[in-house]
């Protein structure tokens, strides 16, 4: 008697628990877009890290720039690879847009992807956005 309730509880609590399984064996994904390098950054191939620890870390790396240069003034970076970086993310020489200048093909590209709205620029001007 109880035997036919526990089997059917089992059943339901298989299915529910592969269910995320099977959904995804069902669906597509979109692969994780390449952001464009343009300007200084394809002709330099230098950047404060290697691509795979940028694209994990940098926001923390933000956050370390903006603490460095609010708290203590601090203005330049040097990267592990021996290189000078200006502390900035706006347009100018040796900084991230200075490098990646097209805020769409490369910011924007990689965030509408992972569905992220970050609060950069809610406080630096938002860089002229090239067509």
């Amino acid at each position: 008697m109880n035997k036919n309730y526990i089997i059917t509880g089992l059943v339901i609590f298989v299915l529910t628990v592969l269910s995320p399984f099977w959904f995804n064996m069902i669906t597509t994904t979109q692969a994780a877009p390449e952001p464009e390098l343009l300007g200084q950054a394809k002709e330099a191939k230098k950047c404060v890290l290697d691509k795979y620890e940028m694209r994990a870390n940098h926001m923390e790396l933000l956050d370390e720039w903006r603490d460095s240069v609010v708290r203590t003034a601090d203005r330049q970076y040097k990267a592990a690879n021996g290189h000078t970086f200006n502390m900035s993310i706006s347009t100018g020489t040796n900084s991230c847009l200075g490098c990646h200048e097209d805020k769409t093909k490369f910011c924007d590209k990689c965030h509408t992807y992972a569905s992220v709205d970050p609060y950069c620029w809610d406080c630096h001007t938002n860089p002229k956005e090239i067509e």
